[in-house]
């Protein structure tokens, strides 16, 4: 099973090497395109995109990354994120992502960007993110290569189980989810 699972992570990272991912300055103009892997591995700042979406209750819909991810594995996050591909609109690259690894459409709001840097092992975050938001009241369809499992929470519980068990989030959702939540609270 070890070996499996080993075998998994590096079919990931082979796969990873052949996507290529948009490098921005600070401002987010494009200043060039990387090997995704190579990107994470000398920490160059790049254009990425993270998801997040409520139901009717106020509820955030998260998602448990599965545990072959190379990075950040078992964690609980939003329901979405990843890198919009060069010479791609980045709101209709979010859609598209969200649909393939939720298994469902939603119409998607782009509310603020940040730059964020943290060190994962042998590897590097470090991103301009634009950060989207979304209603859907239905049940996902998850791929399972890419996520463990998923729920839907309340703003209370979250920011009490966030406070309680910082270990169980990832890096980047533990940055911004506050804000995401002030956001949609002065928006009703």
């Amino acid at each position: 099973m070890f070996i499996l699972q080993k075998r998994q992570k590096d079919d990931i990272m082979i796969g990873m090497t052949k996507k290529e991912i948009i490098l921005v300055d600070k401002n987010d103009n494009q200043i060039g395109v990387g090997e995704k892997i190579k990107v994470h591995q000398e920490g160059n700042l790049h254009r990425s995109f993270s998801i997040f979406v409520f139901n009717s209750q106020g509820q955030m819909m998260l998602q448990k990354r599965a545990g072959t991810k190379y990075h950040s594995p078992g964690l609980w996050t939003n329901v979405c994120c990843s890198h919009p591909r060069p010479n791609k609109d980045i709101a209709q690259e979010a859609k598209k992502r969200l649909e393939e690894e939720m298994g469902f459409p939603c119409p998607l709001k782009d509310i603020f960007t940040f730059i964020y840097k943290v060190e994962l092992g042998k590897l590097f975050e470090h991103e301009f993110d634009h950060v989207f938001v979304g209603k859907f009241d239905g049940l996902p369809q998850p791929d399972k290569q890419e996520v463990e499992d998923w729920k839907w929470i309340s703003a209370d519980e979250l920011r009490k189980d966030v406070e309680e068990h910082p270990e169980k989030y990832a890096f980047w959702f533990k940055k911004i989810f506050t804000k995401v939540l002030e956001y949609t609270e002065n928006a009703k």
